[in-house]
């Protein structure tokens, strides 16, 4: 087997692309999106079709929920091809807004309903601030089940499995990004690598803690630079993986060794954690790479969103 059928042997792999035409080659179960892959693939010919008949089907509909309308069209197309769940982000600009998470949330799901798609076949993306996990904490109850994303950090995570989120979304990738900036010339690379990585390192405490203490919430690890950080993370519940990686995991024949199991974990020496919401504010704010790395990718998020609105005014002609 390919390393892609034996990761698959232990962990749900989950391609993380707006790019639907690309998913049957990796056949996963599930699919992520994002602000900025819906962006990217709308301006692609294959797709921009999407984007036109989506505005002209509806051109009463004021622009926040013509957005909508482009995100569920996406993820129904996405559905298709995958036989789980698609998951669609809530405009990242709403992030510290509880009321206006939730009622963009409902309206998602409402629009995923209307087309015959069930609950259970559709994630909420929501990001990870205090006001997001509240809203998710909302949801759940409701029966709409979250995403909880740009998670890097322990405390965001026991605030998730606090709040009953179905599924967060620790991002490996952007936490490597940020140690190794940090560090400037005297990164070692090598000794980084694998389960050293910083990101990996996140992912598996996490992963450790979850396990420890029987936390339902589902860990997907996602943002990944290359395939060390997959390998290392082999064993974890699922890993979003771009079609790039997911190419070059196919293309590579040698054993592949689950890294993280729950066994393990249980015999992990953990004390439990809760937090409220000054002393998740406050455990959030003395992580300079967690504190830095949720701004930024809000702020990124917020910026592909407000491309995409101007994509969809200027598609109304």
């Amino acid at each position: 087997m390919n390393q892609l059928e034996q990761l698959k042997q232990f962990t749900t792999v989950v391609a993380d692309t707006g790019n639907f035409k690309q998913l049957a080659a990796f056949t996963p179960r599930d699919a992520t999106t994002n602000p900025s892959l819906i962006l990217k693939a709308v301006q692609q010919a294959d797709y921009a079709p999407l984007l036109q008949e989506t505005v002209a089907r509806h051109p009463h509909e004021p622009l926040d929920s013509l957005v909508d309308h482009v995100l569920v069209r996406f993820g129904m197309e996405i559905l298709k091809v995958v036989p789980g769940r698609v998951s669609t982000e809530v405009d990242a600009r709403l992030s510290f807004d509880i009321a206006a998470t939730v009622a963009r949330a409902r309206r998602l799901m409402s629009l995923y309903n209307d087309e015959g798609v069930s609950n259970d076949r559709v994630l909420i993306k929501l990001a990870a601030t205090w006001e997001g996990i509240q809203a998710a904490r909302i949801l759940e109850h409701e029966g709409i089940h979250c995403n909880l994303t740009l998670l890097f950090s322990l405390c965001q995570a026991v605030a998730c499995g606090d709040a009953g989120v179905r599924l967060i979304s620790p991002f490996v990738g952007r936490i490597y990004d940020w140690y190794k900036k940090a560090a400037g010339a005297g990164w070692d690379e090598a000794a980084h690598h694998g389960a050293n990585d910083p990101g990996v390192r996140s992912v598996s405490q996490i992963y450790t803690y979850y396990k420890k203490f029987d936390i339902g919430t589902e860990i997907m690890g996602a943002s990944f630079r290359n395939l060390g950080q997959i390998r290392a993370l082999a064993g974890c519940d699922l890993l979003t993986i771009s079609p790039e990686l997911l190419a070059q995991l196919q293309q590579t024949e040698e054993p592949l060794v689950r890294a993280l199991s729950a066994e393990q974990s249980g015999q992990a020496p953990l004390h439990a954690i809760t937090y409220n919401e000054a002393s998740f504010r406050y455990a959030l704010n003395d992580d300079a790479m967690a504190t830095e790395k949720l701004s930024e990718g809000i702020r990124a998020f917020a910026v592909d969103a407000a491309k995409l609105d101007r994509l969809i005014v200027a598609s109304k002609g």
